[in-house]
């Protein structure tokens, strides 16, 4: 294989690498840990891939859609591991796109109280962020991914064959994390070749797993665009794509980050400039009731301290906690009037 990048993510034992390019899906076999005798493989209907781990396995077809993404899944997952008679030294493999993986993620996380997993990233999405990094879960009803665990992977490969077979709604949603990303590290994304952008989005992510693998800190910084997003997912049944929201989400951040006097108008219109018009993503709010909103961020996973939200400021994005809710609403109304 030529043109393939390569990026380690630095956890000392627990260090793994992701592979980004055209054909790497062959080297699944090569990435599986050498205890494994048979495999799990987690994957859904209409998966462009196909791959080939090299021992015995089985394959796990799970829903489509948000709803699938829950503790039933994964119950039905381990009593099929329970059949097969997988065990601790075995390996599970993730053949999708986010959904998939995180589900894998949760359910290696789980069997056996842990085990190895290797994803196969599909999707836009999943190479340059979900796959990567280690969180993984599964969502209630009352709100995303509020179940899970951190479980890094054994290896991940970005196979780039996939992206060919992506819908334009697709490949927005991956958009929308390299915008965030625009932000997190100030890059030109857009500038480099398709495989150096994924890549460069993966070594973003890397380093800051590596420096705050369980979000202690610096780690939260991914979650730029987040907290919105994640409440319009729900609120709206998910009829909102992840990557659709997040680039929402991160216009409000900016309108929120100026109702707390953090940025200047200026700095709000550059959000719309990379947001709306580099990566040509919708930047409206959607017309759900604000109060619902408001109570929807209040349950986010890094609400510690009251309402708490990724923002832009002075000395770049970060965690800015205790977030007034009426500043809340003011910046959903001043976002809803633009």
């Amino acid at each position: 294989m030529s043109n393939v990048r390569s990026v380690h993510v630095e956890l000392g034992d627990r260090s793994y690498d992701v592979l980004v390019g055209s054909g790497v899906r062959s080297e699944l076999a090569a990435m599986l840990p050498k205890s494994a005798r048979r495999a799990a493989i987690i994957t859904q209907t209409g998966i462009p891939l196909a791959v080939d781990p090299g021992i015995p396995h089985e394959v796990f077809v799970i829903g489509q859609g948000e709803e699938h993404k829950s503790l039933a899944t994964i119950e039905t997952l381990c009593r099929g591991f329970a059949n097969m008679g997988l065990t601790r030294n075995d390996v599970i493999i993730g053949l999708g796109g986010g959904m998939v993986t995180d589900i894998a993620g949760f359910a290696a996380a789980s069997w056996h109280r842990g085990m190895a997993v290797v994803h196969v990233s599909t999707t836009l999405v999943g190479m340059v962020d979900a796959a990567i990094g280690g969180k993984t879960g599964v969502n209630l009803p009352e709100g995303k991914n509020l179940v899970g665990a951190y479980w890094q992977p054994s290896g991940v490969l970005c196979d780039l064959d996939a992206l060919a077979t992506l819908s334009p709604r697709e490949m927005r949603c991956g958009m929308g994390e390299m915008a965030k990303y625009h932000f997190l590290a100030g890059d030109d994304l857009l500038s480099l070749e398709l495989v150096d952008r994924i890549a460069r989005c993966a070594q973003i992510k890397a380093d800051i797993v590596g420096v705050d693998e369980r979000e202690g800190g610096r780690r939260a910084l991914l979650n730029y665009g987040h907290t919105l997003a994640h409440a319009l997912e729900i609120v709206g049944d998910f009829s909102l794509a992840h990557g659709e929201a997040v680039a929402i989400g991160l216009i409000y951040a900016a309108h929120l980050g100026y109702e707390l006097g953090r940025i200047s108008r200026a700095r709000v219109q550059q959000h719309y400039d990379v947001v709306g018009g580099l990566y040509e993503l919708n930047t409206s709010l959607p017309e759900f009731d604000h109060q619902m909103l408001l109570g929807l961020m209040g349950r986010d996973k890094k609400a510690l301290d009251g309402l708490t939200f990724v923002l832009d400021g002075d000395n770049g994005v970060e965690v800015v906690a205790g977030v007034p809710d009426d500043a809340v609403l003011n910046a959903l109304r001043s976002m809803a009037e633009a």
